[in-house]
């Protein structure tokens, strides 16, 4: 998932530059036709018959190779370092292309990794409060030193709280803007962007000149709950912007947690709803992992690893973690592990109840041992 390869198809970026074609409008047309050419080339009358097609949008895509510059927007991209990554290509990110709506293409300066795919989101109020902002960049930094990719929108309060804390702790962190990546929203975090597309990733699925208006931001929301495997609220008004993240993240089958504050903060009560609503209240990174269920797919975060089956094994001691990579889909008895591992059998016995207790490891008859 690193770089693209190819430079993008040009019609299928005049195509995602059309007013009025979103995600799934996108997707109805390229089901419809097969490819991006095909669509520009159909006649009105064929365009007409696709569900979301009116007079106006057929008339727009008729002409939208003379209307549309998609040269000079590739150019632009090229010139800021951004690249263009349409669904489909290597590096668009797996957890992304598994939502109900994803993007027909990103723009993205950095890069993505595999591991990226272990991911949470970090959200929550512009006009935090000390507390928040401290909280935000604590578990920011602690869920980064763990092993997390830590998500968020570059905004002013909790987000970029959470971007701070990855990175001071040394972590990968990717920011979802509202805006196209020609500027940077709100400016004074332009120099947090950089630090930023460093160390993971700046995302739009704006063009690059796109201003950020307020409807673009709710859109955004879902791809940052889309790229995260669970979304963290930290302060939120009943009315804030972060409860849509939330809300996305269920319709996307994410896990949902919560930040619990002061009752009696305006801050505190979105949190406080969310938690009575079945969020999981969250005090540490502990409280997160036990929250998230195995993983669609293994991913492997470090090259010298075992592939991560679940993210509760990223916590792991050293010694847990060389029993459980010792472990497979075959079952294993404790004397075999005893050998491979060199402990001695009360160390093994132990080890291996503390990975049965955190549902990593399973047991079965003879007293033998599978991975979860």
């Amino acid at each position: 998932m690193d770089q693209p390869g190819e430079k993008p198809d040009l019609d299928a970026l005049r195509l995602a530059l059309v007013p009025g074609v979103g995600p799934l409008l996108g997707k109805a047309l390229l089901d419809h036709f097969g490819s991006a050419k095909a669509v520009l080339d159909a006649p009105r009358g064929q365009l007409l018959m696709v569900d979301g097609v009116g007079s106006k949008l057929a008339s727009l895509l008729i002409s939208a190779r003379q209307q549309i510059d998609a040269e000079e927007e590739l150019a632009l991209c090229e010139a800021k370092g951004v690249a263009i990554v349409p669904r489909g290509d290597p590096a668009y990110p797996a957890t992304l292309e598994r939502i109900p709506d994803p993007p027909g293409l990103i723009y993205v300066k950095g890069s993505f990794t595999p591991r990226d795919e272990l991911a949470i989101a970090v959200v929550g109020s512009r006009r935090s409060s000390p507390y928040g902002l401290r909280v935000a960049e604590r578990l920011g930094g602690a869920l980064a030193r763990t092993g997390f990719t830590i998500v968020s929108g570059l905004a002013r309060g909790i987000d970029a709280a959470a971007h701070r804390g990855a990175l001071a702790a040394g972590g990968r962190t990717i920011a979802v803007l509202a805006n196209g990546l020609d500027t940077v929203y709100p400016p004074e975090h332009a120099g947090l962007a950089e630090e930023v597309a460093g160390s993971g990733a700046l995302v739009s699925e704006s063009p690059m000149r796109r201003k950020p208006l307020a409807a673009f931001f709710t859109q955004r929301n879902r791809i940052i709950s889309g790229l995260a495997l669970g979304v963290l609220v930290v302060e939120a008004t009943p009315r804030s912007g972060s409860l849509s993240t939330a809300r996305h993240a269920l319709e996307q089958n994410r896990e949902v947690f919560a930040v619990p504050g002061p009752v009696d903060s305006l801050s505190s009560r979105g949190c406080h709803r969310l938690i009575k609503d079945g969020a999981r209240l969250v005090e540490t990174v502990e409280d997160i992992l036990e929250g998230l269920g195995p993983l669609v797919a293994e991913i492997t975060a470090a090259p010298d690893q075992p592939p991560i089956r679940r993210p509760a094994e990223l916590a792991l001691s050293d010694i847990e973690r060389d029993v459980l990579f010792r472990l497979s889909d075959t079952p294993t008895g404790i004397d075999e592990l005893i050998v491979l591992t060199g402990l001695t059998a009360g160390q093994a016995l132990a080890t291996l109840s503390i990975l049965e207790l955190k549902q990593l490891i399973e047991r079965r008859p003879g007293g033998r041992y599978v991975r979860s």
